[in-house]
């Protein structure tokens, strides 16, 4: 690299900013050991002086004239990449939201699918599967064990994490979601009740085809599982429902209900139905 190539690139852009840092990083990166622990020692001291400003800004904080005028100075991109470079300035909930579905987006890839954070609205968020990922019948599981996952694990103050149907502006966002295992099934479904009437994060009894069956609703995804435990078979809708749990009234086996999966004991899980939602119609096909 020679002296043409570290002439500071137009400075007017967080773009430039950054073009900078790259290519010095990458002279850095030539050096031997020797040298790059020197460039280090003297970026920490830099580092260290200019993290004093913290002091500067937690007193500024105190007046709410000032404090008025930092939030307007961090609109601006490139005051707010250096305050937030020297942790002046906390990630917002939007950026540890995306850096969550960031750690998901190589597994959703490698299917010719992403997801897309459509809106925060604490303590909610809503996402959308894009690409192949959009009506994959395996978006449910992916949704769940993915990017729910991801998403509680970094930021424990979202409790609601909503699936949007649709892909983008214009499209319609009514729900049209299909159980994985219900594909290809055409005849023998019942109407069972609306969509409305499961409570979100709950469970609603009925009676399906002489079967006693539950139904639970996360987000746009709704299961449907016979309503017995798999423990001694005893009904299971008088029990507690807790951030998409149920746990048996009888003898306390818990359930996932959005997986069927016993928290209680592995080797057992609940009976699945198939479900179909179209639009606000739930409908139900018993596992043979």
């Amino acid at each position: 690299m020679n002296a043409v190539d570290l002439v500071p690139t137009q400075r007017d852009t967080l773009a430039g900013y950054t073009g900078d840092i790259e290519r010095l990083e990458a002279l850095f990166a030539s050096w031997d050991e020797a040298q790059r622990s020197a460039a280090e020692a003297y970026r920490r001291a830099i580092e260290d002086l200019q993290g004093e400003a913290r002091r500067l800004i937690r007193a500024l904080k105190d007046d709410p004239a000032a404090l008025q005028a930092m939030k307007t100075a961090a609109a601006d991109e490139i005051v707010y990449a250096v305050l937030r470079h020297h942790n002046i300035l906390k990630p917002s909930l939007s950026e540890r939201v995306e850096v969550a579905l960031d750690g998901v987006r190589p597994m959703l890839a490698s299917h010719g699918g992403d997801v897309q954070l459509v809106s925060v609205r604490p303590p909610s968020i809503e996402v959308r599967f894009t690409g192949a990922c959009d009506g994959c019948p395996a978006s449910a599981l992916t949704f769940h064990a993915g990017v729910k996952k991801a998403v509680e694990e970094a930021c424990p103050e979202i409790t609601d994490i909503l699936q949007v149907k649709g892909s983008g502006a214009g499209a319609n966002d009514s729900v049209r979601f299909v159980s994985p295992f219900a594909l290809g099934a055409v005849d023998g479904w019942h109407p069972v009740c609306r969509l409305d009437e499961i409570p979100q994060g709950g469970m609603l009894r009925q009676v399906v085809g002489g079967e006693n069956v539950i139904l639970s609703r996360q987000g746009a995804v709704v299961s449907c599982f016979q309503n017995a435990c798999a423990h001694l078979g005893l009904k299971i809708d008088g029990g507690a429902v807790e951030d998409g749990i149920v746990t048996c009234p009888w003898h306390a086996f818990r359930y996932d209900l959005a997986s069927g999966e016993c928290l209680t004991a592995p080797e057992v899980q609940l009976q699945p139905h198939m479900v179909k939602v179209i639009g606000n119609r739930v409908e139900v096909r018993l596992a043979k």
